[in-house]
């Protein structure tokens, strides 16, 4: 123990592994991060608002340099890191600021329809997709990956049901690149359709694809639509796991049916069950999340810590999505095929127009 820690203070000047590894590329998501905030500011210096928030700014600015220069493997590490864990740490610290009481106020009918709108819209995407010519795989992980939560239910359905590294690449690529295309875009259907508060939050919770890029889509609606727009998103993350698990019991049947056989399977042969990891069930900033959200609710956290864990949330969120940003290549719509591009489009409009029949079946004020 004593050889250890001087070994550590004698070095000086002695960067660790891990910070000098993702040092570039995080130092580059705080520089566009950085940037985003200074256009905020100077928006509402000269216009008494700001038009467009520091989290789609961020977007923004790291998809304008991606467009512009592609970083070099040394950047990459950093870059990823902040897309996801930091944006997996700024969900859990949001878990903060959902009480009981807002839950309550989804109510049961909502809660149910999420359900509903997640097995419907697997259901008509799949269609559209077999109808498009997509192969069966192909039309699962499109399914899932837009009914859901994007990539993430895209790797966690590939192994389950098969389906080869080609056929993640296609969907993924062009998802990535709708996902942010979506949090642009869908703010401006408060004004068009004449949405409440409460409703354009549901409508961004069941539409969006990742739970950080709800919050991204809702912060100009306001904070309510960001507590309502992420629960309903959460609930439609934990529908993954039964998904993963009818697919599961369907493996069998689906790896029988589509291109190839499972490796060292022959005809007629069960294939051996795939085992589902629990983290693809239920991520591991979900579950922070509802445990700060039950502290919340149980008066646990004082309140005097409410409005720092917030800003904090904010910022993270702000360099992940300059991480979003700095991860998009837009060639890569082209490369994943008119097909693909199709059926993720009208896939995402079917799961929009049953996301709206929800909130007027449901009565949302």
């Amino acid at each position: 123990m004593t050889l250890q820690i001087h070994d550590q203070t004698s070095s000086t000047g002695r960067i660790p592994g891990s910070l000098k590894r993702l040092g570039p590329g995080l130092l580059l998501c705080l520089a566009v991060s950085g940037a985003a905030l200074a256009v905020e500011h100077l928006e509402t210096a000269f216009f008494q608002r700001a038009w467009l928030e520091a989290l789609v700014l961020a977007i923004l600015l790291g998809t304008l340099v991606r467009s512009l220069w592609s970083p070099a493997r040394s950047w990459r590490a950093g870059i990823s890191f902040s897309a996801k864990t930091l944006l997996e740490v700024a969900v859990v610290l949001l878990g903060a600021s959902l009480s009981a009481a807002t839950i309550a106020t989804a109510g049961a009918p909502l809660l149910l329809g999420i359900a509903a709108v997640v097995f419907v819209a697997i259901g008509l995407s799949y269609g559209i997709g077999r109808l498009l010519g997509l192969p069966q795989r192909m039309a699962i992980l499109v399914a899932c990956g837009n009914s859901i939560c994007g990539n993430s239910a895209i790797a966690a359905t590939a192994p389950v049901i098969g389906a080869d590294g080609e056929d993640v690449a296609a969907s993924i690529a062009f998802t990535a690149v709708l996902g942010v295309a979506v949090v642009l875009c869908l703010p401006l259907l408060i004004p068009a359709l004449g949405l409440s508060v409460h409703q354009f939050g549901i409508l961004s919770g069941l539409t969006v694809y990742a739970v950080p890029q709800v919050i991204a889509a809702t912060a100009p609606a306001g904070q309510a639509a960001i507590q309502i727009g992420t629960l309903v998103k959460l609930v439609r993350v934990l529908m993954l796991g039964p998904v993963i698990l009818v697919l599961s019991l369907l493996s069998g049947r689906l790896r029988a049916e589509t291109d190839a056989p499972a490796p060292h399977v022959t005809a007629g042969d069960r294939p051996a069950p795939h085992r589902i990891a629990p983290h693809h069930i239920v991520p591991w900033f979900i579950l922070g999340f509802l445990v700060l959200a039950a502290l919340r609710s149980a008066g646990l956290i004082p309140a005097v810590l409410l409005a720092p864990l917030a800003t904090i949330a904010n910022l993270l969120t702000i360099v992940s999505m300059a991480a979003l940003g700095l991860g998009v290549d837009i060639r890569s719509v082209a490369r994943a095929g008119p097909r693909v591009a199709a059926a993720v489009i009208l896939s995402l409009l079917a799961l929009a127009a049953i996301s709206l029949g929800l909130i007027h079946l449901i009565g949302v004020p």
